[in-house]
């Protein structure tokens, strides 16, 4: 069930395995249920990316329960911010929607060590989308 008055933030990359999971349980643990959090692919894996589960571990978040799951239009229809991540034209756009596409490296096929930076750079980006939906104007 969706809150009306609670922001909605979906998270989109290829796979739904790494970096849109690692965004989503940042946003998740970091807003403390402030925000609706969603994050989909638009050629799910089977399963989330082992590195990424131990990098988020390190963190303090523990992923290893999410699973990948298919970019609906429904989805991205309920969402107040649309995040890309590398998944180019797959995500439908429709107007009234804020759309962020964000540059990051892919995690898949890479070991714990080169998915560490990649996390940390997902924190930093999620820490900075909080203070900007906090600002926002009630709709």
């Amino acid at each position: 069930m969706t809150d009306p008055c609670k922001p909605s933030v979906l998270f989109v990359c290829v796979h739904n395995a790494g970096r849109s999971q690692m965004a989503a349980a940042f946003l998740t643990h970091l807003a403390q249920g402030g925000v609706e959090v969603r994050s989909a692919g638009s050629a799910p894996a089977d399963a989330v990316n082992p590195a990424v589960v131990e990098a988020m571990a390190e963190a303090g978040i523990d992923i290893s329960a999410q699973t990948p799951k298919v970019l609906t239009t429904e989805a991205v229809q309920a969402s107040d911010y649309v995040i890309t991540m590398g998944c180019g034209d797959a995500c439908p756009v429709f107007p009234g929607k804020k759309y962020l596409d964000w540059i990051l490296e892919d995690p898949a096929g890479k070991g714990v060590e080169s998915v560490r930076p990649i996390r940390d750079q997902i924190k930093t980006r999620i820490e900075a989308l909080i203070a900007e939906i906090d600002t926002e104007p009630e709709g």
